[in-house]
């Protein structure tokens, strides 16, 4: 429980969420619940204590060696889902989470290719995701987008392979970011060894389609992944991006480009990136006019959605009405979203400020 004078003013802030996946929103019951409805076989608790309940599982997901430790989890839970209303029902149940939690607008995250390798069709899965997106809007006044993220640890074959059913498809046809059922492209899983210049080609068919990109670099990974996302991919935001503060002239050129960091506090502590929020660079990128969001990444396995987040970073750092309303003013500049949505939502902004600064 977050115990800041600010927890009523951070919970009530408007926020854009950037850097959050659908998978990783799939929690210890609703692995069970799709589990027993698609007859789909868990791991022999007898051999694998942590599936002998939720409850267990959950156990299971308060301790991470690493971020491979992580990603075996993450996958083995994926495998539950198997008809469009499973992906409609885990995108509701992160949808609702983020209202809860101040969410008014969130670019959201999907790997195809965990689920099209196990004769899942692509269809399939942005149908449920998109059915989710669209309810969200409908009944909570969340707008979203739509992220389809390459696995970089298979082969580049594989993610050609995904490029071409979203392009053959049409899920980048239209002229807006409201028209395409799939806004921009992403770049995920093990990051060390696997450079984002893999990818350069499906990118680069992106930019020419005019769909947005973005991928992780600089968690694990060295400040050269992320200048290889900046200079080889034309990424326009840099997913985590922490270890940006080990070169300071690639920094100068991220506040010069107004290259947004989609940072995830709770996130680099579960995967023992830090040891603490309060080792993360997060004042010093404020200071030095880096843009960065707040997200949390994979909330049923890094202790909760977005507010968590904000509250730990508060805990860890102090900060002001001030600094979260810079914060929070430069994900919704760092969103693609329209002008319209853009002012709406600094106006939500500057409301909440009005309302604790009295």
């Amino acid at each position: 429980m977050c115990k800041s004078d600010l927890h009523q003013f951070l919970a009530e802030l408007p926020k854009c969420e950037h850097h959050l996946h659908l998978e990783g929103c799939l929690s210890p019951k609703l692995v069970f619940k799709l589990a027993a409805k698609n007859n789909v076989e868990l791991p022999d608790p007898k051999t694998s204590p942590a599936y002998e309940s939720p409850e267990t599982l959950e156990k299971r997901y308060e301790h991470f060696d690493n971020l491979e430790d992580f990603l075996q989890c993450h996958y083995r839970a994926m495998r539950v889902l198997v008809m469009r209303e499973d992906f409609a029902m885990l995108g509701w149940e992160y949808f609702a989470a983020a209202h809860a939690d101040g969410v008014k607008h969130a670019e959201v995250f999907f790997d195809p290719q965990s689920h099209t390798s196990r004769d899942i069709p692509f269809g399939t899965v942005v149908a449920g995701y998109r059915d989710a997106c669209d309810r969200a809007e409908r009944e909570l006044g969340i707008t979203s987008r739509l992220i389809m993220c390459f696995l970089r640890h298979l082969p580049v074959e594989s993610a050609a392979e995904t490029m071409r059913s979203a392009v053959d498809g049409g899920y980048f046809d239209g002229d807006s970011d409201d028209a395409r059922a799939i806004a921009a492209l992403g770049l995920d899983s093990s990051e060390v060894g696997f450079p984002p210049e893999l990818f350069r080609e499906m990118y680069a068919e992106a930019k020419r389609l005019g769909v947005h990109r973005t991928a992780h670099g600089g968690e694990e990974g060295d400040p050269s992944y992320i200048s290889g996302v900046l200079d080889a991919l034309h990424g326009e935001r840099v997913d985590h991006g922490v270890r940006l503060v080990e070169d300071p002239e690639l920094m100068r050129r991220v506040v010069a480009e107004k290259i947004l960091l989609t940072l995830c506090p709770l996130s680099n502590v579960c995967l023992q990136v830090v040891k603490d929020v309060s080792e993360l660079p997060i004042k010093t990128f404020l200071d030095a006019g880096v843009r960065f969001s707040i997200n949390s990444d994979d909330p049923a396995y890094f202790h909760g959605y977005i507010l968590n987040n904000y509250c730990a970073v508060q805990k860890a750092f102090n900060f002001g009405i001030k600094e979260w309303k810079l914060i929070a003013e430069n994900s919704v500049n760092g969103s693609w979203i329209g002008e319209a949505r853009r002012s709406q939502l600094l106006a939500m902004i500057e409301d909440c400020v009005s309302k604790f600064s009295v």
